[in-house]
């Protein structure tokens, strides 16, 4: 290994990024050199290679147009991204990295030796794309070149400066190209993530697991947060012993999505209280999918509605099953009283359904009640 590309893989492995790395058709020998230096397990969580056809089907989730192409190198570096999500076991920094290629082999090749390399981070994707001078070198020397490109790939989404030589000949020159995502929330409008986290500094981030950590979940509108969410927030952290996220569904059965503004106004009125999950998630049934194992905090009114047929087209069968499926997600609820036409209205009142009472806990009065909600202190700031 050129003692230059060994110390720039050295100052990758000394950054927090984690990465997975995937090659079809070139750049082994980069995963040689990567897990050949020192303090591998600090970067590479995973590496893989899809030769076949099934497999690069089942990486990227189709059989892509062209297997050496711009678009299917990013299509491995996402699905190498969203990889990296579910292996780290920190908030480290993910980068996917990807490397499609055809170079010289024991038969002669009509086309033209092309290598694609694309990366995929958090905030942007980075593609390098080359035309190889075919001829000019065998397949070792072809690999070689690639790797190198490889390299220099990944230590710039590392945020390394890699300064080696590549080894072009006058007639190779690659095309770069770099593209910053849309935001996280639009992301989410669109549908193509099911979960973004707010943390307590706002920072916001697109989950491509879309999955949350169990926790004590308080959906809401949070239009505006007011007292009554922070104390319950308090007594729910209190009960469970869980962690607090409130939750804010940017999709409603009643009403237009939400658009980013509106979004990212609500987050800032939260503030730095808990964190914040956004998800497209209007019933409870699409909410368990997302927060297996967790806890939802909710009001009096709420429960209701959520075993009253009429909410399930009518369907008492349909109920029943939401049901089932959320307590076989491991989630479960909590539900706090609430003020209805001058009286206080629990848990207690409520005819849960047979069989189903353990996926339900009540929140004793002299723990929690506030007679005020969202909409009223809209109606008094107006």
């Amino acid at each position: 290994m050129d003692s230059n590309i060994e110390r720039v893989i050295t100052q990758m492995h000394d950054t927090p990024h984690k990465s997975v790395l995937v090659v079809a058709g070139a750049g082994s020998s980069a995963m040689s050199w990567l897990l050949g230096v020192s303090g591998a397990s600090r970067t590479i969580l995973e590496t893989l290679v899809p030769y076949g056809r099934l497999s690069m089907i089942d990486l990227v989730g189709e059989e892509p147009s062209q297997y050496v192409s711009e678009q299917n190198a990013r299509a491995m570096a996402y699905a190498a991204y969203c990889r990296g999500m579910d292996l780290r076991e920190d908030d480290s920094p993910v980068v996917g990295v990807a490397c499609t290629a055809t170079i010289a082999t024991d038969r002669p090749k009509r086309g033209d030796h092309r290598a694609c390399i694309a990366t995929w981070d958090e905030r942007r994707t980075f593609g390098c794309n080359l035309v190889i001078d075919k001829g000019k070198r065998d397949r070792t020397g072809e690999e070689e070149l690639v790797s190198r490109l490889l390299i220099q790939a990944m230590a710039r989404s590392f945020g390394v400066e890699s300064e080696f030589e590549i080894g072009f000949t006058a007639a190779e020159s690659p095309e770069v190209t770099s593209a910053n995502h849309d935001s996280p929330v639009q992301r989410l409008l669109r549908g193509e993530v099911d979960l973004v986290k707010a943390g307590l500094e706002g920072k916001l981030s697109a989950v491509e697991s879309g999955k949350h950590e169990p926790a004590a979940v308080l959906p809401g509108s949070f239009n505006p947060l007011h007292e009554g969410h922070m104390r319950l927030a308090a007594v729910a952290r209190a009960m469970t012993g869980m962690d607090l996220v409130y939750e804010l569904a940017v999709l409603n059965v009643d009403k237009p999505p939400l658009e980013e503004e509106e979004v990212l106004r609500r987050i800032a009125g939260i503030g730095g209280g808990a964190p914040v999950a956004l998800t497209r998630t209007p019933t409870f049934r699409l909410k368990a999918r997302i927060f297996p194992g967790s806890v939802f905090v909710i009001g009096w009114d709420t429960m209701v509605r959520l075993i009253d047929p009429k909410y399930y087209g009518g369907s008492e069968a349909d109920m029943l099953t939401a049901l089932a499926e959320i307590w076989a997600q491991g989630c479960r609820f909590l539900v706090a009283g609430r003020e209805n036409q001058g009286s206080f209205r629990t848990l207690d009142e409520v005819a849960v359904p047979q069989g189903f009472q353990p996926l339900f806990q009540a929140i004793p009065e002299d723990k929690f009640r506030a007679d005020i909600s969202s909409t009223e202190l809209r109606n008094r700031g107006r």
